[in-house]
């Protein structure tokens, strides 16, 4: 943990991956961390595969946060979180709109409790659009962006990127967003600040980075980037497995044509125009295809490593844990007071040169702190333990 948003308090209520993503990061930054769950929890708590602390999913993603059990669809539970929102920087949440209005966390009433705050709100479908009021979860998500859609520009049917792709760019999205408000905060800038992050145009824009290609300069201009949609630009089959090579310079193509003795195709008139080479970008990567089953996955690395090409074995997610260079920097080390039973943590990857580290804390049980929480922000312990015997809080 990094003390880099020390004094900053966020009220997390976040369910499954984009709000906790989010969440981890802004605490693992030292921010302080409150996440609201249900009375039963985050249902990540319970996803399979689960280890004595929980799911694997909400271990991941739920580090350095303080965690109350709140029902907030009682009144006294909804005024607890008033108390909360009063005392805070930032309230987010990855809800529909329409339920985080019954629960109160709604922007409008968030800023009458509190005139500084930063709401964020993780939405499926922006506000002023026709979708606003669709349900949204990734795979609905990538297919409505064109991210499921790719594999039919290459020949193949419609897939799912197989990783939850949607949820965790638009919970990069809403981080920063977050820090861009407190930094606007931090300069002067008085009143609320509403932020709103919806899936469908974070995974749209994501997508169109380098895809809107032609249409960027015509109205009926062509989309999609030919070299990334070529269907020869795949993982190549060596000797004995699997290789990704990109000679993507000049430099970088000559020396590898050369290494396979294909000095014929430099000297091809299209092949010295910069402007012409893309267009045989499939004859290339054709090239690259017949080479490399003439040697094992190690000795073309080996080549290719000496001739400056860009290339990586074709690792499966075992061989990642195994990963030598991951293993040098220990990035999956857990910290020596988690818990028994968890063998390997997930780190911030952004590093931090010049700056203290703290040791993380693990993720903690369904209400561990919610007395401690609702102390702070002003009920006393008879209070507290009204909300308790009542069934609007819970503690571990």
């Amino acid at each position: 943990m990094l003390p880099l948003l020390k004094g900053i308090r966020v009220v997390e209520v976040g369910a499954v991956v984009l709000g906790p993503y989010a969440g981890q990061i802004l605490a693992d930054l030292g921010a302080e961390v409150i996440k609201v769950e249900p009375l039963e929890g985050d249902i990540a708590r319970y996803a399979h595969p689960t280890g004595p602390d929980g799911g694997a999913l909400f271990v991941n993603n739920n580090r350095n946060k303080r965690m109350l059990a709140l029902d907030l669809k009682a009144a006294d539970g909804r005024a607890a979180l008033a108390r909360l929102i009063a005392r805070s920087d930032v309230v987010f949440h990855n809800m529909r709109i329409d339920a985080a209005e019954r629960l109160g966390l709604g922007f409008d009433a968030v800023a009458a409790i509190n005139p500084r705050i930063i709401h964020c709100a993780a939405i499926g479908f922006g506000q002023r659009g026709r979708y606003r009021n669709r349900p949204a979860f990734d795979d609905i998500i990538q297919a409505a962006s064109g991210i499921a859609g790719l594999g039919t520009a290459t020949g193949g049917d419609p897939r799912f990127v197989p990783t939850i792709l949607a949820d965790k760019v638009a919970a990069l999205h809403a981080v920063y967003g977050i820090l861009a408000a407190l930094v606007a905060r931090a300069n002067g800038r008085t009143g609320p600040i509403q932020v709103e992050v919806p899936m469908f145009e974070a995974l749209a824009a994501f997508l169109l980075n380098e895809h809107l290609a032609s249409a960027t300069f015509a109205a009926d201009g062509a989309v999609g980037y030919p070299r990334i949609l070529s269907p020869n630009r795949r993982p190549f089959r060596t000797a004995d497995g699997w290789i990704a090579v990109l000679p993507y310079t000049d430099r970088q193509w000559r020396a590898f044509l050369t290494g396979i003795g294909r000095d014929d195709v430099i000297a091809q008139d299209w092949f010295a125009d910069p402007r012409q080479r893309p267009a045989h970008i499939d004859t290339l990567y054709a090239l690259v295809a017949d080479a490399l089953p003439a040697r094992t996955t190690d000795a073309w690395i080996a080549a290719l490593e000496a001739l400056d090409v860009p290339c990586s074995r074709v690792a499966e997610l075992g061989d990642v844990l195994n990963d030598p260079h991951l293993a040098e920097i220990g990035f999956f080390a857990v910290p020596p007071h988690y818990p028994e039973g968890i063998a390997r943590s997930l780190p911030q990857p952004v590093l931090f040169e010049g700056v203290a580290q703290f040791p993380d804390t693990p993720p903690r049980a369904r209400g561990a702190d919610s007395r401690r929480v609702l102390r702070d922000c002003g009920l006393d312990e008879e209070q507290i333990e009204r909300l308790i015997l009542a069934g609007i809080v819970s503690e571990a």
